[in-house]
């Protein structure tokens, strides 16, 4: 760049950053955007390396182009599946993926997979490219599957933590088929965010072959070595199923947003948000089976709290209380329990549907 490309280039920086700073007073997020520039100009400030400044911009260029990616679908349920790459396309999990990622596409929801081979091509295939996402990231012995490649929402990440964080914060759901030190490091990390409560509440589903043990010896290594041992707590089972039937796959996913629809802490406050009210005998029943979990009070109806408004879920009923943040496996069978309760309370409502 010669000094007159750079004079111009910081002119135009000037510019941009003269009419943000005019508009910034009417933008709806203006708080978090001064936090922002705020950030980096305290940065500009410091004495750090070109390379953090390297790192630090490469991240941003990530997250831009998977917010830009996602924002059109933001309503729209996505699961995730994740498997290995070396898995052939003539193997039973190969089409049990792509078959599941089918039938999730008919019931409306979105794929999304790492944009590999093996189990993410089969993701992609069966989900078809209209309704599938690619995260990639450029490995010497990985490309990208032809079922995704050229499509507007394939994102190709620099950083494996960047392609992580969107994984996770897209996904309504994730599904694990078999695979490698990848597919075991995206479970346990997955299992560690929902037992700290540093992930939203969503199903994890793990799928096998037709009589597959992949999954089931690796729950026996669960229990043998972190229950017994007392490392893990026994309910954090709860946080996971294990199957190889497309059917009970489907249903764990299904029947986790049956009525649950979503979940925010308000100060020390959980609030469960819900598509259906519940009875008070089954809050009351609630409170008699997972008093256990609560740090004090009770579990209660409610509607929006102030806090929450303005929000396009202010119409939905909520249970709150007080959640010990510690239970992870504990909150996820009361969650069970709800769409039970709601079940129940269909079927009675409307006894053709048995």
């Amino acid at each position: 760049m010669t000094l007159c490309d750079s004079d111009d280039a910081l002119k135009s920086l000037q510019i941009d950053l003269a009419t943000l700073i005019d508009q910034l007073s009417s933008l709806e997020h203006e708080k978090l955007i001064q936090r922002v520039l705020g950030l980096v100009l305290r940065l500009a400030g410091e004495e750090i390396d070109r390379l953090d400044w390297k790192i630090l911009t490469a991240t941003l260029e990530d997250m831009e182009r998977a917010f830009q990616v996602f924002y059109p679908y933001r309503h729209v349920r996505k699961v995730t599946i994740f498997g290995s790459a070396r898995i052939g396309s003539d193997t039973p999990e190969y089409k049990l993926a792509a078959e599941f990622a089918r039938r999730l596409t008919q019931h409306g929801f979105m794929v999304i997979t790492g944009a590999g081979g093996g189990i993410m091509e089969a993701g992609n295939c069966g989900a078809g490219a209209e309704n599938s996402f690619g995260l990639n990231i450029q490995l010497p012995f990985e490309g990208t599957n032809p079922f995704i490649a050229g499509d507007p929402k394939l994102i190709n990440f620099k950083y494996f933590f960047t392609r992580k964080l969107f994984f996770l914060k897209e996904s309504d759901a994730i599904a694990l088929f078999p695979g490698g030190f990848g597919t075991q490091d995206e479970a346990f990390e997955c299992l560690t965010l929902c037992q700290t409560g540093r992930l939203k509440l969503i199903p994890l589903v793990l799928i096998d072959r037709a009589g597959g043990s992949y999954w089931r010896e690796w729950d026996a290594y669960i229990r043998k070595h972190l229950i017994q041992g007392g490392l893990v707590s026994p309910e954090d089972t709860s946080l996971y199923t294990i199957t190889d039937s497309l059917d009970v796959a489907y249903e764990a996913i299904d029947s986790f947003y049956r009525i649950y629809h979503s979940s925010r802490y308000v100060g020390d406050r959980f609030v469960i948000r819900l598509k259906s009210q519940l009875s008070d005998t089954d809050v009351e029943q609630l409170n008699a089976d997972f008093s256990d979990i609560l740090v004090k009070g009770r579990i209660e109806k409610s509607k929006a709290l102030p806090e929450e408004l303005p929000d396009e879920t202010a119409d939905l009923p909520r249970l709150i209380f007080y959640f010990n943040r510690r239970d992870s496996g504990r909150l996820y069978q009361l969650l069970a329990t709800i769409s039970q309760m709601g079940s129940s309370s269909s079927e009675a409502t409307h006894p053709e549907r048995k």
